[in-house]
């Protein structure tokens, strides 16, 4: 009897040990892939998130030195920064370091262009004192702090995406804060991730939880869908927001066999998500910074009530690791990663 209980923790630990694998993309072939030309820009440090108005070509990349907190060095601001796709020859421009009464350490970002002209940009922000969503107005080439905002709710956010003037939704990749007990958690795979919403000065957390690493979040261009990117699982996960944006409803969830990070969207709605197609790699290139790390941007186009999926980047992380966005204008792909002090701007053949 014992040899049998033996037997069948063994086996039933070896297949979750080979379907963790399977799943954090350890079995894949990394083949580079980009139909087009790409080139280097240098001196912007992990730039994690980046979203770009449409309108303008006016990009906003979210930058933080992550590697220095990892090597035990002083603490660095981190920075918004700005840079026009129109430009020949795009330069980004920092806008928030002398300007900021506060310490900055920027993490998920949303622009928002309200009816009345403004631009509005919403920033996860890991204050040495606590989490906050700072509020920004982007005006005669400058951020302009509006108002900061903090809550209990705000555990463990990752990204976020304003849906008004004074509305947005929020992830927590996990509704605890960093432990031990945390930890194991996530190697047993329980789920910790929500989504909460904020609405003119009320925050409340929404029926979307337990989720595995809830990471990026976006909104289809008519602010009737909700998508939510949930890392662990490799997979999207899309809501009907129309009737009751509190509790929204699931419509369906895409497996893309890939990590999942942030989502963006081109002027035709479709979906552009930075990921990191081989877990373990990622995880050993945040610890050393020497290792690279795959990066893949993935493209879901809608089709009717079905989405098709499309690698467009792949990279085996020597041109770049860790890719954990990828933004559209035109035909230009802006790619950005979690650490390296780069990012990468590609022209696509259409």
């Amino acid at each position: 009897m014992k040899l049998k209980i033996t037997l069948f923790i063994l086996v039933s630990l070896g297949i979750y040990v080979l379907n963790t694998l399977n799943q954090s993309g350890y079995f894949k072939t990394i083949e580079n892939q980009f139909n087009g030309t790409s080139q280097i820009i240098e001196g912007i440090v992990g730039t994690e998130d980046i979203t770009i108005d449409q309108k303008t070509g006016i990009t906003f990349l979210s930058c933080e030195d992550r590697m220095s907190a990892k090597l035990g060095r002083p603490q660095q601001q981190g920075g918004i920064f700005a840079m026009n796709l129109n430009d020949s020859v795009p330069k980004p421009k920092l806008l928030t370091l002398n300007s900021l009464p506060i310490d900055f350490h920027p993490h998920g970002i949303s622009l928002y262009n309200s009816p009345n002209g403004k631009k509005l940009l919403f920033v996860v922000n890991h204050r040495n004192s606590g989490n906050y969503i700072e509020k920004f107005e982007y005006k005669n080439d400058s951020l302009i702090l509006l108002e900061s905002i903090k809550n209990e709710l705000l555990i463990s956010p990752n990204d976020i995406v304003a849906v008004g003037e004074n509305a947005f939704y929020f992830t927590n990749d996990h509704d605890e804060k960093l432990s031990s007990w945390r930890s194991i958690k996530d190697i047993l795979k329980v789920g910790m991730g929500n989504v909460c919403f904020y609405k003119d000065g009320k925050m409340t957390k929404t029926n979307i939880e337990n989720i595995l690493y809830a990471n990026g979040i976006n909104v289809s261009l008519d602010g009737k869908t909700l998508y939510m990117a949930s890392t662990s699982s490799n997979k999207l996960l899309i809501y009907d927001i129309e009737k009751s944006p509190e509790t929204p409803i699931l419509l369906k969830e895409i497996d893309t066999k890939t990590g999942v990070d942030n989502i963006e969207l081109d002027t035709d709605g479709n979906l552009w998500i930075g990921c990191h197609p081989q877990a373990l790699k990622f995880l050993s290139h945040a610890k050393d910074f020497n290792k690279n790390a795959p990066s893949e941007i993935i493209k879901l186009t809608r089709m009717g009530k079905e989405y098709e999926q499309k690698s467009v980047y792949v990279n085996d992380g020597t041109q770049i690791s860790a890719s954990s966005v990828g933004a559209v204008y035109k035909d230009k792909l802006l790619i950005g990663p979690v650490f390296q002090n780069k990012i990468v701007l590609a022209k696509m053949k259409m």
